[in-house]
């Protein structure tokens, strides 16, 4: 009897460990994303512009000059948030490592490759390409990637976030291509800039 009672209070012990080691590792992937809320905002605010300054052009009568200075704006966005990036996944390479953070990093590359294969197969299908079939589709799965990445880390506020974008991608396949661009812009706008600067406000004030 007293060896089972061993083997039982020793069972509920590891499963209590167990626990305790999930939950904390949870808390650090929580700590790093408000670390990478800088991140956030800083794509957040280049996807924005890149969407928004098309809707622009597209919608109002700008002089060559002017478009010109709109491309060359994204240009540099582009060049900086590439730039920037790289530089901060060097700073952070040495820190805690968890299998939630390279579960996260492993959604975010299949995001990618889901894109390169959704075009190869609207081509294979469609043989042209089709924008305005291709933004809606690719703002789904940008969406599908913002809420398993709230659902691993426990982060309603990213969940939230990622059912918006999703229903703006729905609501958006109803309107031709350069409607769908103020779409988009809204969706970054609520996914990426607004959690970024709420994670980033938290890292700043310690909690």
């Amino acid at each position: 009897m007293e060896t089972r009672k061993t083997e039982t209070e020793s069972e509920h012990f590891d499963q209590v460990q167990s626990m305790q080691v999930i939950r904390e590792m949870i808390d650090i992937s929580r700590r790093k994303l408000q670390n990478d809320g800088i991140l956030f905002m800083v794509w957040g605010w280049a996807l924005f512009y890149s969407a928004m300054s098309r809707f622009l052009i597209s919608k109002i009568l700008f002089s060559r000059m002017e478009v010109k200075a709109f491309k060359i704006a994204g240009a540099i966005i582009t060049v900086f948030v590439l730039g920037y990036t790289l530089y901060y996944l060097w700073q952070q390479r040495k820190k805690v490592q968890t299998w939630i953070g390279t579960s996260l990093r492993w959604v975010w590359l299949s995001v990618v490759f889901c894109m390169v294969l959704i075009n190869l197969i609207l081509m294979n299908i469609l043989h042209e390409v089709r924008f305005d079939l291709q933004h809606p589709i690719f703002m789904v799965v940008f969406a599908y990637a913002v809420i398993v990445s709230g659902v691993i880390l426990r982060y309603r506020l990213m969940i939230l976030t990622g059912i918006i974008f999703g229903l703006l991608a729905w609501a958006s396949s109803w309107f031709e291509l350069t409607n769908q661009l103020l779409f988009e812009s809204i969706a970054w706008f609520v996914a990426f800039i607004l959690p970024g600067h709420i994670l980033f406000a938290r890292k700043s004030l310690g909690k």
